[in-house]
C-alpha cells in the first residue's frame, strides 16, 4: 500500500534524517493552510494546530517506510498522524501531542531557516 507524507523538519532534503526517504519518491514542496504552528523542541521540530503556514516536502512512501516513519516519531505516544490536503492529495503529517512542552515558535514556519 502506498501514502503520501508531508514532512517539515529532520526528514526534509538535507536535513539530519532524511535518509528515512532514501526509498521515497518526492513529490514536490507544499505550504499548509495557516491552521497549524511550528515550534522548535532543539534536534527537532513539533508541529501543532495554530494559525501559521508551514513549509514542507510531499513523498510517496511505502507501508514500510510509513512504519519506520511512525517509530522515528514515537507514534502514538510523541507524535499522532492525521491526514491533510495538499496537491499531490491526501498526506500524513505528524502532529505533536504535548503542547505543555513548546516555547520556541518558528514564525517562518520553515525548520530549514530556523535561527
Amino acid at each position: 500500500m502506498q501514502h503520501l507524507v508531508f514532512v517539515y523538519g529532520t526528514l526534509r532534503q538535507g536535513e539530519s534524517n532524511h535518509s528515512f526517504l532514501s526509498q521515497a519518491q518526492f513529490l514536490g514542496q507544499h505550504e499548509t493552510p495557516p491552521e497549524y504552528a511550528l515550534y522548535d523542541l532543539g534536534a527537532y521540530p513539533a508541529v501543532v494546530t495554530g494559525h501559521q503556514v508551514i513549509i514542507g516536502e510531499v513523498y510517496l512512501i511505502d507501508q514500510d517506510i510509513l512504519k519506520s516513519l511512525d517509530e522515528l516519531e514515537d507514534v502514538p505516544v510523541e507524535y499522532r498522524r492525521e491526514l491533510i490536503e495538499t496537491p499531490y492529495g491526501r498526506a500524513w503529517i505528524y502532529l505533536y501531542q504535548d503542547a505543555s512542552q513548546l516555547d520556541v515558535l518558528i514564525s517562518s514556519g520553515n525548520w530549514c531557516q530556523r535561527v
